[in-house]
């Protein structure tokens, strides 16, 4: 990938690309009480460019600044699960923001709403970034009442979406380039900005984030989906994996990162997902290293991972079937009356009832840890396609399961990965039954990557 050449930049630690920061209407500057950052999809004080740049606009305007975090019971298809691991790194991004003297005011109430009645007395309204439909909805809605300024700040991504491509990309070999050439430029470490009046004295109501079993509980979430124990929310919790990753696993990421019986993966999905550590933050200390593994783990944080915030940021269909290419859609919907050696239910897939042992394991291991291998997770999705007898049914079946189950479902990743397994960012292969040119995948082709047994034995505990 030749992401750089070094670690060493040309720019200032600290730097806020102006490419980063959009006002988001036409409001002029009020004389408030305070400036306002809603943190809504960056729940981290590390690495987040939307924090700095409220923390030194406060100072500029000379007011404390006060963080917001809306909680709505209602999110789509979140669960005990996300919800359990959202408040765990939100917790801990309270904690961090009092020892910066910011403090930060969760309501159970849709943030959108929240934000707005919040910002009737702020001078500023900073907020970072999110690009599913249900996000743009709320800074939509922001915009159009906010009577202060309305400042969104980029900072889940290392390039901005809309400058590193101005369009939809038909796959990663077209971003690439694009992406290379000004990579550098946003590949620069943070400088943590002091707040020059705090505002931990000021008086708002607040949930408890101590009490997390009784919040969840108040909102009344779905509990069917129960919390996992093998990851813990925070950005703590992020950066303990990420060491591990970078001291023991990164060195043989090229040639183990397909094979699901070993542990070579970097855990990092759930946390970027829940905006609880920077891709900045985790390329930097990736590219500290001369890892012969650090291009291949690079491409995919970076080229693989901004492939799906373009999708998502320029196809509004990026949820339902019609996203895929035309190539995929006709082929696919050519063959749906192809006969299926197999045929499951809804109910059938997710209790992991299948003749297939190995994707059965993948169910299980995804519905019991909340996370499937990446290499696991494209072979699932395949088979749903050749086991479900209408492909549209099938596209939204494995969205539905892997949005329940999975800590970093509902992620523009997510929404891209799936529709990768219908075509989506690939070619058109050799025509088969059932898939049509779709690529194909096979339980011999697991066979010759990895040992298939040690993998079901592995999880036979699930």
């Amino acid at each position: 990938m030749n992401t750089c050449r070094s670690a060493n930049h040309r720019f200032k630690p600290g730097t806020i690309q102006k490419e980063r920061i959009k006002q988001l209407n036409d409001a002029s500057l009020k004389n408030g009480s305070y400036v306002l950052y809603w943190m809504q999809a960056s729940a981290r004080t590390e690495y987040n460019h939307a924090l700095e740049y409220a923390v030194e606009k406060a100072n500029k305007l000379n007011r404390p600044l006060i963080a917001f975090f809306g909680i709505t019971g209602n999110f789509p298809e979140a669960n005990e699960r996300s919800y359990w691991f959202m408040l765990e790194g939100l917790l801990e991004a309270k904690k961090s923001l009092e020892e910066r003297g910011i403090q930060l005011v969760v309501w159970s109430k849709s943030p959108e709403k929240g934000v707005l009645e919040l910002s009737r007395d702020a001078s500023l309204l900073v907020s970072d970034r999110g690009y599913l439909k249900v996000q743009r909805k709320w800074y939509e809605y922001v915009a159009g009442k906010a009577s202060c300024p309305f400042i969104q700040v980029e900072t889940n991504v290392v390039v901005p979406v809309e400058t590193a491509s101005p369009k939809e990309e038909y796959s990663a070999a077209t971003l690439r380039p694009k992406l290379l050439r000004i990579l550098e430029k946003y590949l620069t470490p943070s400088e943590e900005r002091s707040l020059r009046i705090h505002s931990l004295d000021l008086e708002f109501e607040s949930v408890d984030l101590e009490k997390i079993e009784l919040l969840i509980d108040e909102l009344n979430v779905d509990r069917t989906v129960k919390r996992v124990e093998s990851f813990k929310g925070g950005t703590s919790e992020a950066k303990k994996h990420l060491r591990v990753f970078i001291r023991h696993k990164l060195d043989k990421y090229p040639m183990l990162r397909n094979d699901p019986t070993v542990d070579s993966v970097s855990n990092m999905s759930p946390y970027l997902h829940f905006g609880q550590v920077s891709p900045v933050y985790i390329a930097l200390e990736v590219l500290k290293t001369e890892s012969p593994g650090r291009e291949a783990y690079l491409e995919e944080l970076i080229v693989r991972r901004e492939l799906s915030m373009n999708f998502v940021f320029y196809n509004v269909k990026y949820d339902s079937f019609d996203c895929l290419p035309e190539w995929a859609k006709t082929t696919l919907l050519k063959h749906r009356k192809d006969r299926r050696p197999y045929v499951y239910s809804l109910e059938e897939l997710e209790n992991g009832e299948t003749h297939d042992s190995i994707w059965n394991t993948a169910q299980l291991e995804m519905v019991k840890t909340g996370k499937m291998h990446g290499y696991m997770r494209m072979y699932w999705a395949k088979k749903i396609l050749e086991w479900v007898e209408n492909p549209v049914e099938a596209f939204h079946i494995s969205l539905y399961l892997n949005n329940k189950y999975e800590l970093d479902g509902r992620d523009p990743n997510s929404f891209a990965g799936v529709a990768w397994c219908f075509g989506k960012h690939d070619r058109p292969w050799k025509e088969r039954p059932v898939y049509g040119k779709v690529r194909y995948m096979s339980e011999n082709g697991l066979k010759r990557k990895f040992d298939v047994a040690k993998y079901i034995q592995k999880l036979q505990c699930y």
